[in-house]
């Protein structure tokens, strides 16, 4: 099993949940993140006096799949997320040793 982690912009959350459900993903974890990389903030205007804003929001999605739905999950959220532009996100694979559901003790990918 796999846990994907994708920190995307906020506004493509949306159609990214629906994609990752229409291609068989049944659940999640978002978070509302800060955080930027080579986009390094912005400025804005606030009552007249600019300042700078150095954490940029962002959505993190997480979710665990199993081996055989790991390419496809990528390449979804992937393809819709993008926009082309500075600042599309990250996504980041790691390995998961073991899953357990706390209500009925399943574990592995009868958990998931």
């Amino acid at each position: 099993m796999k846990k994907i982690e994708a920190i995307i912009k906020p506004f493509k959350l949306d159609d990214v949940r629906e994609a990752l459900s229409d291609a068989g993903i049944t659940g999640m974890t978002v978070t509302e993140v800060k955080g930027f990389g080579r986009q390094k903030g912005h400025t804005e205007l606030y009552r007249g006096a600019e300042y700078m804003v150095d954490f940029l929001p962002k959505t993190k999605i997480e979710i665990i799949v199993s081996d055989d739905l790991l390419d496809l999950s990528v390449e979804t959220i992937m393809n819709i997320a993008r926009t082309g532009k500075i600042g599309d996100g990250k996504i980041f694979v790691t390995t998961i040793e073991k899953v357990i559901r706390i209500r009925t003790g399943e574990e592995n990918e009868s958990a998931v």
